[in-house]
């Protein structure tokens, strides 16, 4: 073994570059070798985590990890350029001589650079000295280092999170005799539930936005009565007291769609659309992905078909549509794939669109499945753009799928606006048992729709009802005239989906949480109330009327189901009690003023109440992510003790 030390100085910099032959990893291709090495800091020689390492020219990157350790595999035999980068370090280029079949190792030693301050936007707490009065923090990025200040000599803590999350703005209680109707669309999304879980199990505190409550219902299956009957769902309704607020009712509407064995859904032609730039090399990004998608393939059947598009700068066919008997073949363009470079997604998103078309099955499954953390920056990437193109797309028939990786810069908002206007459903993939969950688990839900445009429409009868309050779908509101539009875009069911909403009903006679109008001028006046207190009514006994309409997965036209729901509260079924619960974790998490006196330990309570058999386990494991946010006082003092009660 020969060791070869080049000293050199770039830019002010000395780099210690070693060069060791030694065998590559078995299983290496033949015109192939592999980079390795540290990354340390110049001055301390202190790891460096976290930078990128890439090979220039390629989409072969990766990030350094704790101990400043990096790995390049697949790395074409002959003279290559290795560059490390790192926002507050120089950046650093070296030429490398790969041998096929040998592994070169190459440290660096990278040198910090002075941070301006209007290069960068501070996400984070910085503990140097004040900023000069009259600075202005601007940039086009968050970054996460220690950079020293030119000015001060200290270091200045600053955050790595450019994570983004549609703004929430939490229903209110509207008045019936405002508002009598309430219309949305359904959400099968699951994302925001694995997404908080990261953020406890983290020990932080979820952002406010990320917290979209029917997301966390959903994620949970439910016990269901009656499926029978004309239409590809049943509907069930229940009506309790509200457990944070007793006086008030909270009323269950649940869609439950039959669940499909895998041996019998329809053939699927499946285009998995990879992201694979820069940003998806860390381990719970690409890494997961692959992993992910190979339990999927795992599910083919030789009537199945699989094509594999991935877009870094540029989107490309690695894998034409292959037949599911082949999945030797699929597995491997798998494993093949290395992250690096920018990302062009609306390139990857046309192209994948493209070949689901040429391979299109009437009567089957066609699906793009896309797998990003949303850090698209190449061509179409605003939002605005990225959902026209969707929208342009989702005509063809074809539905989509979106699964997010990966922390730091998760796209959220732009992820789950494609899954909406795509025809599809939006999922976070944070370990490897979720993605087990959402593909092999739940894969009829995920792949077969088997209604799509379903919306609900409600209507309160005001002899019972003097206010409502549909607890999340803030971003699923439709206007009421949209519910008999039937082109108006609106949620999938998938086989074996579940969908729950929650509305918190207050009674004619109870005082109202925000107060009421002056009476109205120019209105009828109301008929004097009888002995019961309720104005006379043909349906003086229901508490509402519930109306979902939905289409065919190939349909045009919608179709009506409809029923009443009486105004009697009862003990309710043990999912109506862990869904209650759930409301109510959320309603905390989201600092909601309608949780009134509501604890955790009251959440905790009710969740094992509503517990059950949990196969699974995953109602056992929502109660310990309660317990964590208790323990650790996530919520700060247990919400100033429930808001002082």
């Amino acid at each position: 073994m020969r060791i070869h030390t080049m000293p050199t100085r770039v830019g002010g910099l000395f780099a210690l570059a070693l060069a060791i032959g030694t065998p590559a990893p078995s299983g290496a291709q033949s015109d192939t070798g592999t980079v390795r090495g540290t990354v340390v800091d110049a001055e301390s020689i202190a790891p460096v985590p976290g930078a990128q390492v890439f090979v220039a020219g390629t989409v072969i990157g990766t990030l350094t990890d704790g101990t400043g350790g990096y790995s390049l595999t697949n790395v074409p035999a002959g003279e290559q350029v290795v560059t490390v980068r790192l926002i507050g370090y120089r950046e650093l280029s070296r030429r490398v001589t790969v041998v096929a079949g040998q592994t070169v190792e190459v440290d660096f030693a990278v040198e910090q650079t002075t941070l301006r301050l209007r290069d960068v936007v501070v996400t984070g707490v910085v503990d140097a000295a004040p900023a000069p009065a009259g600075t202005v923090l601007r940039g086009p990025t968050s970054i996460s280092t220690s950079a020293r200040s030119a000015a001060s000599g200290q270091y200045a803590r600053i955050d790595f999170n450019t994570e983004s999350y549609a703004r929430i703005e939490e229903n209110d209680f509207r008045l019936v005799s405002a508002s009598p109707l309430s219309t949305f669309s359904i959400d099968v999304d699951r994302a925001s539930y694995a997404n908080v879980r990261r953020f406890i199990e983290t020990g932080e505190r979820p952002p406010v936005d990320a917290v979209r409550i029917e997301e966390l219902i959903n994620y949970f299956p439910y016990e269901w009565n009656d499926m029978s009957g004309d239409h590809p769902f049943a509907v069930e309704t229940e009506v309790w007291d509200a457990p944070w607020k007793p006086e008030h009712r909270l009323v269950r509407i649940g869609l439950r769609a039959p669940s499909v064995e895998t041996a019998h859904l329809p053939p699927s032609n499946l285009v998995f659309l990879l992201d694979v730039s820069g940003s998806m090399s860390p381990p719970d990004k690409l890494p997961l992905l692959k992993k992910a998608f190979a339990l999927l393939v795992e599910q083919l059947r030789p009537r199945d078909r699989v094509a594999i598009v991935v877009y870094a700068g540029a989107a490309g066919l690695v894998l034409p549509s292959t037949p599911g008997s082949r999945r030797g073949k699929i597995l491997r363009a798998l494993e093949r794939l290395e992250a690096g470079g920018s990302t062009a997604g609306g390139a990857g998103i046309a192209l994948a669109y493209d070949v689901a078309r040429k391979h299109f099955i009437e009567g089957g499954n066609n699906r793009v499945i896309l797998a990003t953390d949303g850090d698209f920056n190449v061509g179409a990437s605003s939002d605005g753009e990225m959902v026209r193109l969707i929208e342009e797309e989702r005509e063809s028939g074809i539905f989509l799928t979106v699964l997010g990786f990966g922390t730091g810069n998760l796209k959220d908002s732009k992820m789950e606006q494609i899954a909406d206007h795509g025809n599809g459903n939006f999922h976070y993939v944070d370990r490897l048992l979720e993605a087990r969950k959402v593909l092999v688990e739940e894969m009829g839900g995920t792949l077969l729709t088997v209604a799509k445009d379903v919306k609900l429409q409600v209507e309160f009868n005001p002899a019972r009802v003097a206010a409502h309050r549909l607890i999340g779908y803030e971003n699923r509101l439709l206007a009421d005239e949209d519910f008999n539009d039937d082109t108006k875009d609106a949620g999938e069911l998938g086989a074996g989906h579940t969908v729950t909403a929650l509305y918190e009903v207050v009674p004619v006679g109870v005082p109202l949480p925000r107060g009421d109008v002056d009476p109205l001028r120019y209105q009828p006046v109301a008929e004097p109330p009888d002995g019961d207190g309720a104005p006379p009514s043909l349906f003086e006994d229901e508490l509402l009327y519930v109306k979902v309409r939905y289409k065919d997965p190939d349909g045009a036209e919608s179709k009506l189901l409809a029923h009443a729901v009486g105004d009697r509260s009862r003990s309710p079924s043990g999912g109506f009690r862990f869904a209650a619960a759930v409301a109510g974790f959320g309603m905390l998490l989201r600092d909601s003023p309608h949780a009134g006196g509501y604890t955790l330990d009251d959440v905790i309570r009710l969740a094992e109440r509503g517990k059950g058999e949990d196969p699974r386990g995953y109602r056992g494991e929502f109660i310990r992510l309660v317990e964590t946010v208790r323990d650790l006082d996530l919520l700060g003092a247990e919400a100033a003790e429930g808001h002082q009660r």
